[in-house]
């Protein structure tokens, strides 16, 4: 699979929920059999509500860093069999993920993220990379039974 990029770089987004983790297996495998290296991306904003002040004891970059991280390691380990670049971006999940498949050849999500309703096929996000990515998208559902390779 080649888009312009050319480069082998699979975007998957990762938020720390089952669904992500599987994801990240899956780009993982997928990167070990296509030569590919895995950017593993999370995002975090600032909750907004009308009157409400964030507080100021809240490192959120941090917070969303540290969960990548140990999402990361969980799935990958200590030394991945491919290269996996890990970044955390400030904005809304789907925006940035859509804007990050611009260059890749490919994005994986997860079918469900935290929050929303347990009923849906699909989350917001997923669905919205589905609509919006700029290169194939693989959703991969976090109840589904474990294949072998990619």
């Amino acid at each position: 699979m080649t888009n312009e990029a050319g480069n082998g770089r699979i975007v998957v987004g990762v938020d720390g929920s089952e669904p992500s983790k599987r994801a990240l297996e899956w780009a993982i495998r997928q990167a070990r059999v296509t030569g590919g290296s895995v950017e593993a991306i999370t995002s975090w904003q600032l909750p907004t509500a009308y009157g409400w002040v964030p507080p100021a004891d809240v490192d959120w970059e941090g917070d969303a860093a540290k969960e990548l991280t140990e999402a990361v390691r969980a799935v990958a380990g200590d030394e991945p069999s491919v290269p996996i670049r890990s970044t955390v971006v400030e904005g809304n999940p789907a925006e940035v993920l859509v804007n990050a498949s611009r260059d890749a050849e490919l994005l994986v999500v997860g079918n469900r993220g935290h929050g929303g309703f347990a009923g849906l096929l699909l989350g917001s996000v997923s669905q919205q990379c589905v609509h919006h990515a700029h290169c194939p998208v693989v959703v991969i559902h976090g109840d589904a039974p474990e294949h072998g390779g990619a």
